[in-house]
Order: C-alpha cells, then structure tokens, then sequence
C-alpha cells in the first residue's frame, strides 16, 4: 500500500513544477491583473468593450487555439519571441517559463474578473469622503479602495492559481510535454494515462491535484475572512 502511494522523482519533479509554473503565472498576472481590473471599474473610454473581451478571450477559445497562437507569438520564430531572445537571450517555447505564461493567459481572465467586480464593490462614498480630506487619487486607492477589495483580489489569485495548477491544452501546445522542463501535473497524468500499467501513477498525481485545489480553496477562504475582520474592525 506504501508503495502504491510513493512518488518517483520523476513525479515529483511534475508537483514541484507544477506549484513553480502556477506559482509564477499567478505573482506575474498580479499587476496588469489589478491595473486593468481598476480600468474596466472605473474607466470610461472608448473600446471599453473590446477590451473587456480581448482579455476574456482565452476562456472561450479552445485551449490548444491559445497555445498555438502562443507558439506563432513567442516562439523563436515568432516576432516577439526572436525579439526577446536576440535582444535579451530570453527562450519561452519549451520551456518552463512558457509554461509559466500559457498558464498566466488562460488565468488572466478570472483574476481580472474577480479583481473588477470587487473594486465595483467598493462604496464610491468612501472614497469621495477620502478625497473631501485631501488625499491624492492615488492615496485613496492605497488605503480606501485597495483595502476594501483584498478579497476579490485573493480570490482572483487563488483563481488563477488553480487555474494555472489544471491548464492542459495550452501549455502542451507551446511547451510540449517534456519531463524535467515542462511536464506539469496534468501533462504527467495523461503521460501516465497513454502507458500500459499508468493508471497507479496516474491516480497518485490525481489525488495530488486534488488535494493542493483543495488546500488552495480553504487558503483563499482563510484569508479572505483574515482580511474581512481586519477591516470590520478599522
């Protein structure tokens, strides 16, 4: 039974990457993810729509269609990927870091989602309050708005973290499923899946997957009530 359940280093090394790659896309999409969930709350521009849909747009096109595209782009051939590497030395296509991005494009949504809603969230009287006193736009962001949406913005990362932690289609299609370099938990489980004898190392990675969404879900609770009760008490 003990034996059933031991990992291999190979399998291993697939967790450990998987929590680096899903680590990397979440931290990396945190920024643009906030900046532009501020623009779609607040701002009044023309082309809000179309934006609002380009960002949107790795949830509705089949996976492996974002990955290719990935592969035209930032592949070494592509325009930007020959201009990062002439220019920086920076190879993404099958590589983890293109891991690591594949998986920040289909999680980008979700965070920038989760981020708007909780800024649309937040009681504008607050702010116009804040404001009344002195305080620059930017400082009222800082200690009124941020503070009020932490939760929407943890929830939009632990969102793009599990989102990150499953993505399959993309990531095979730019990276390629290379162990060591860009095998991730769910590309080791299909490995597993298309080899004779594979279902006990499939199983094993399952009930891995499982339990880190899980233990990310009950994080993202933790700390959003952390959070909640701090600012009920200020």
């Amino acid at each position: 039974m003990t034996d059933w359940l031991t990992l291999s280093p190979e399998e291993w090394t697939a967790v450990r990457l998987s929590l680096i790659v899903a680590t990397t896309a979440m931290l990396a999409s945190l920024p643009l993810g906030l900046a532009l969930g501020l623009l779609l709350a607040r701002g009044r521009f023309w082309g809000k729509s179309l934006l609002d849909a380009v960002i949107h747009m790795p949830l509705i096109l089949p996976p492996v269609v974002t990955g290719y595209l990935l592969l035209i782009g930032f592949g070494r051939r592509g325009p930007i990927g020959e201009f990062l590497y002439d220019w920086f030395g920076i190879v993404l296509s099958f590589r983890w870091t293109g891991a690591a991005l594949a998986c920040a494009v289909m999680g980008f949504p979700l965070m920038v989602r989760a981020i708007r809603l909780s800024i649309e969230a937040v009681d504008r009287k607050l702010e116009s309050a804040a404001g009344t006193l002195g305080a620059s736009p930017i400082w009222v962001f800082l200690v009124v708005t941020l503070p009020l949406c932490l939760p929407g913005i943890i929830a939009g990362m632990i969102l793009c973290f599990a989102k990150a932690m499953g993505e399959f289609g993309a990531t095979i299609t730019f990276v390629s499923n290379i162990p060591g370099e860009t095998q991730t938990l769910p590309t080791a489980i299909y490995t597993f899946t298309q080899v004779p004898g594979g279902d006990a190392g499939a199983m094993r990675l399952t009930l891995i997957s499982i339990a880190i969404s899980v233990a990310a879900l009950f994080l993202s609770e933790l700390m959003a009530r952390i959070v909640g009760r701090r600012i009920a008490v200020e």
